[in-house]
């Protein structure tokens, strides 16, 4: 089959969503299409039975729900249609407060926003934040880690301003340490520049939780909820975005609406729907077993974090140990990326020439800006005509080198689109999850790693009690290994002694010239 004929069968155009996918370098065929029959057949059903309601989250015994959250009309009951329409008049009406100035900080008018989440809650706000322009300007700020120096550094810049600063504070269940620890030094930030925290403070969070009855106890400015059937990497039309979005005056209800767009073509049982297409090229890019990475670039630098977007909507999604019948899989498709032409510079050249252990997703824009380019050179190029250039020349490089390659390309960029191309991967998401037999909806993995790390916090806790107890002797690491009854620690000790030395936890470090045999003592 010649290139044009392979393009016209592979190529997916919808004029209402302005979004067209070329799907005809990424190795699809007939014979490919035919023998994922099946496969196809039961993807939609499983997506079908997600949106009427079935359990699909299993270790929580939670519905899966983010696609009522763009259509209510869908959701499968009418308690659950209200409490979606009804969040959205709320986040409206709050933020036409805060632009009017009839919510104010204890300086004045609101000028600043300050997001405090991690993960999805933090991602997507960031997304939204430098992707869309609104009518309503409020300088965006993020805490998304228990990092103290990151922390200070964004106090530092809101150092004068906090009167004038809205906090937002993202946590479904209130205890995930990363937000909670933020929001502690935040309050205290609050405290020592003579402002009351609550009067500026917003939690977004599940009801009843910690941080729910926390935000009502202290009489904070506002509550919106975060239900038990959105995952965090899926909550992007929730609150958890749709806030964000509304207090910089972007049109939430357009950004929804993109999204409701998208799914409409998404849901139709076919084997060409976009997302079903962008799933069948991903397994026969992976072989179904994440053989290759997906590289994202997008060549719009308003689109710059959307590749970190997508690295957790698909990583946490799809990387599982285990299948849906209990068998070890070790599933997973790993996603980097950055943007266009940037990469021309950096990573593009391995890409090229170095290991074919990828294939690449190449997302343009058409429109290059709002209003006429200036001729950049004497043939009349523009500055867009020069970005479109090496991004058709990345795509035709790689694909002549062997590379599998799949160019998003969207007519124009706003709030619309952006929820559009979410919507797309997300679908995306569930139909591949579908194919390979996983579940996509929970995250075992993350859960352990915070079960050790408070396993690990308690070892210090330990650590730091033994050394008071004792206080005034010197230790060496395995007699400390010793008293605290954890005699096969002793590197993991080593290491905690370390950290709390260097941080004066009330831990003292008398060095010696083999550092293994430095001893320890209680300050």
């Amino acid at each position: 089959m010649d290139e044009w004929n392979n393009f016209e069968k592979y190529l997916f155009r919808n004029d209402e969503l302005g979004i067209t996918i070329d799907f005809s370098k990424i190795g699809l065929s007939e014979k490919f299409f035919n023998g994922m029959a099946e496969k196809i057949t039961t993807a939609h059903r499983e997506m079908a039975a997600l949106e009427a309601g079935v359990i699909a989250n299993r270790d929580e015994n939670r519905m899966v729900g983010h696609y009522w959250l763009r259509n209510s009309n869908i959701a499968p009951s009418p308690e659950i249609q209200g409490d979606i329409d009804g969040g959205i008049e709320k986040i409206l009406k709050f933020a036409e407060k805060v632009h009017l100035g009839h919510l104010a900080g204890q300086d004045g008018k609101f000028e600043n926003a300050l997001f405090i989440g991690i993960g999805g809650s933090a991602l997507g706000p960031q997304l939204i934040c430098d992707s869309l322009d609104g009518d309503n300007k409020i300088n965006c700020y993020f805490m998304d880690n228990t990092d103290p120096d990151g922390i200070d550094l964004i106090l530092k810049k809101l150092a004068g301003r906090l009167g004038r600063t809205l906090v937002v504070v993202t946590s479904k269940s209130g205890s995930t340490p990363e937000p909670r620890n933020a929001m502690v030094e935040v309050m205290v930030a609050y405290e020592k520049n003579k402002h009351t925290f609550s009067r500026h403070a917003v939690a977004i969070t599940g009801q009843d939780s910690l941080l729910d009855k926390q935000a009502r106890s202290e009489g904070w400015m506002e509550r919106f909820s975060m239900w038990d059937w959105v995952g965090g990497r899926t909550s992007v039309f929730s609150a958890v975005g749709l806030l964000p979005a509304a207090l910089q005056g972007i049109p939430i209800k357009s950004f929804l609406a993109g999204a409701r767009d998208m799914d409409g073509i998404t849901r139709i049982a076919s084997a060409k729907n976009p997302a079903m297409m962008m799933a069948l090229a991903w397994y026969c890019a992976t072989d179904g077993i994440g053989k290759k990475d997906m590289v994202v670039i997008p060549y719009k630098d308003r689109l710059s974090n959307f590749a970190k977007y997508l690295q957790q909507l698909i990583m946490e999604s799809l990387g599982k140990e285990k299948d849906r019948n209990g068998n070890v899989v070790r599933q997973g498709l790993t996603v980097y990326g950055n943007k266009g032409s940037t990469d021309q510079h950096s990573f593009i050249q391995q890409l090229r020439d170095g290991l074919q252990n990828f294939f690449i997703t190449i997302i343009t824009v058409l429109e290059s800006r709002d209003g006429v380019s200036p001729a950049i050179d004497n043939g009349g190029m523009a500055s867009g005509d020069y970005l479109n250039g090496f991004a058709l020349g990345t795509a035709k490089a790689l694909s002549e080198s062997g590379t599998g390659v799949i160019q998003v390309s969207i007519d124009k960029f706003s709030e619309y689109e952006l929820g559009g191309l979410i919507a797309l991967y997300e679908r995306t998401v569930g139909f591949y999850a579908s194919m390979i037999n996983i579940n996509a909806y929970h995250q075992p993995g993350v859960e352990a790693g915070k079960k050790a790390a408070a396993e690990i916090l308690q070892i210090q806790q330990s650590i730091r009690s033994f050394l008071v107890k004792n206080k005034g002797k010197r230790f060496s690491i395995g007699d400390i290994a010793d008293g605290v009854n954890l005699k096969n620690q002793k590197v993991l000790i080593f290491k905690l002694l370390e950290h709390m030395a260097a941080n004066g936890e009330a831990v003292k470090k008398n060095p010696s010239v083999e550092i293994l045999k430095s001893t320890y003592e209680a300050v």
